[in-house]
């Protein structure tokens, strides 16, 4: 028996991990989960076995699978690759467990769809804290496969996670009750027959919608320039930035004139550290000044190291430092800058931080555990944030600068959108995990973004893969890993604001909601049958 448990978790595991892009085969996701309910179901069902045993189980599953899928996490920091492999499979398997022990409490015909709503408050919840890493939330598994999900403009990943979870579940009743129904081959018809068609009309609902590209599309766009300047990470912080910034320009001139609307650049192509209370007297703002004379129309967006010094009487946040000899308190960020001929210079700092590198958790709690954060070069510890999404603005256009790891999370980019953000710019700097899955699965969930948004995406990656990404997700002129290029291309969203830029992640809220009720009725049901079982002892 423990053989058999253990081979079914290890079989849940890999088909999760084999549906996974950038390689998987994403329709397996609908079945991925059956070995482990089974393990599940088992369990509940042998006196012999306990809560722990499934424990093991479940953990041992999502450990491979987060290893399988972000392995290369280990390429920028091993340790902390470590503690992210084994934390994230260990909230994983702690919300099976929830699930198990909710689902032991509620009448047998609900129980395995308690599944759905707990998984998904638990992705909710994933999205918005310290240790947060939604990178494996279920709806990404079709990034890859973006005709398949148009319709997340109305749902966003979290419709996705719920297909996969109904899927499963609806297969798994289907197994379990194969032969205890009462009408055993017209409900097996039925049910298998609900499950088909859960599967294909969302599928076919998508590739209609995704038919009507041409018709959707705004034929007003801009005119973009986009710099894949492939400087090492791990060196140009060390380097020259003055010619690292020299190259990116010229690679800039290449493509752009007069006529181009944007020249975007990736995060923290600007390795100068800048102060901010002096921003316009440091040597790269200057140069990108003596650049953009040639082209006196054109906006330029770019990614930059800054810091803060707070002034006398300005209140310090948690993330704030102190030099070491002066009373002076300072703060760090990962910032995006435009600058353009007609006003000054616009600041958005980073406020998806990476736990591990730009922040450790609960910096007002652990304090000066802040220092101890994996230094890739550049700035560490914990940064700086803002509580806005800042829309930068300009005769050009309105645009989203969305630095690096902001892009995996749906609602906040489509908290841009809802300040007026007509396309969103992507800068990052992929190169910290080599030429890994990483970076691959990164740009894929940037689809997922202007899918939900209907808004063109203009991607400047500093080692790759910088692109262009239409509002129905389709890529085009990637450039190929670890080469300098720069691309051009007139891009269009889609008027105004779709279903989920208006709602955000109404599904996941609904079914947070669920969960909590769902919880308190088993913890109600508990509570009596112990009170019953007490009185017929007594």
């Amino acid at each position: 028996m423990r053989l058999k448990l253990l081979l079914l978790s290890i079989v849940s595991a890999l088909l999760l991990s084999a549906a996974w892009p950038p390689w998987g085969f994403s329709p397996l996701i609908f079945v991925a989960f059956l070995p482990l309910l089974l393990v599940q179901h088992i369990v509940s069902s042998d006196n012999r076995l306990r809560a722990r045993h499934l424990f093991v189980y479940a953990y041992l599953t999502f450990v491979i699978w987060n290893v399988a899928t972000t392995w290369w996490i280990w390429n920028s920091s091993a340790g902390g690759a470590v503690l992210a492999f084994l934390a994230n499979s260990l909230l994983m398997a702690v919300v099976f467990m929830a699930f198990h022990k909710v689902k032991r409490n509620l009448p047998e015909r609900l129980g395995n769809f308690v599944l759905i709503p707990v998984w998904i408050s638990f992705e909710y919840l994933h999205l918005d804290w310290d240790l947060s890493w939604p990178w494996l939330t279920l709806g990404n598994v079709f990034a890859g496969d973006v005709k398949f999900i148009q319709w997340y403009e109305y749902t966003g990943v979290f419709g996705g996670s719920l297909w996969v979870l109904l899927v499963n579940v609806l297969l798994f009743e289907l197994y379990i009750h194969r032969n205890t129904l009462l009408r055993p081959v017209r409900k097996k018809i039925i049910h298998a027959s609900a499950v088909l068609l859960l599967v294909v009309v969302p599928v076919v609902i998508s590739y209609l919608l995704y038919a009507s590209n041409t018709i959707l599309i705004s034929p007003k766009g801009i005119d973009v320039v986009v710099v894949q300047p492939n400087v090492d990470p791990y060196k140009k912080f060390n380097g020259n930035y003055q010619d690292d910034l020299n190259n990116m320009l010229a690679l800039a001139a290449s493509k752009a004139d007069t006529n181009t609307n944007y020249i975007v650049f990736p995060e923290t192509a600007i390795a100068e550290n800048l102060w901010e209370n002096e921003i316009n007297n440091t040597w790269s703002i200057s140069r990108v000044r003596e650049f953009a004379k040639a082209y006196p129309h054109t906006t330029i967006v770019f990614g930059a190291s800054t810091a803060y010094q707070f002034m006398p009487g300005e209140p310090i946040t948690a993330a704030a430092r102190k030099f070491e000899k002066h009373d002076i308190w300072y703060e760090y960020y990962n910032t995006a800058l435009q600058f353009d001929n007609d006003t000054e210079l616009k600041i958005y700092h980073k406020s998806k931080l990476v736990p591990g590198v730009e922040q450790m958790p609960f910096p007002s709690v652990l304090g000066l555990l802040g220092e101890l954060a994996i230094d890739m070069g550049g700035t560490t510890g914990t940064l700086g944030k803002q509580k806005e999404r800042t829309v930068f603005t300009s005769a050009n256009g309105k645009i989203a600068p969305v630095i690096c790891y902001e892009s995996v999370y749906g609602n906040y980019v489509a908290e841009y959108v809802r300040n007026g953000a007509e396309y969103i710019f992507i800068i990052t700097n992929d190169g910290w995990w080599g030429d890994t899955p990483g970076y691959k699965q990164h740009l894929l969930y940037g689809r997922l973004r202007a899918i939900e948004t209907r808004k063109a995406v203009a991607r400047s990656a500093n080692t790759g893969i910088s692109c262009f990404i239409d509002p129905y997700g389709d890529i085009e002129d990637p450039q190929p890993w670890w080469r300098a290029s720069a691309i051009r291309s007139v891009i269009g969203s889609k008027p105004g604001h779709t279903f989920y830029v208006r709602f955000g992640d109404y599904i996941a809220m609904i079914l947070l909601f669920t969960a909590l009720a769902g919880t308190g009725w088993a913890v109600v049901r508990w509570y009596l049958r112990r009170k019953r079982k007490n009185a017929v002892i007594q």
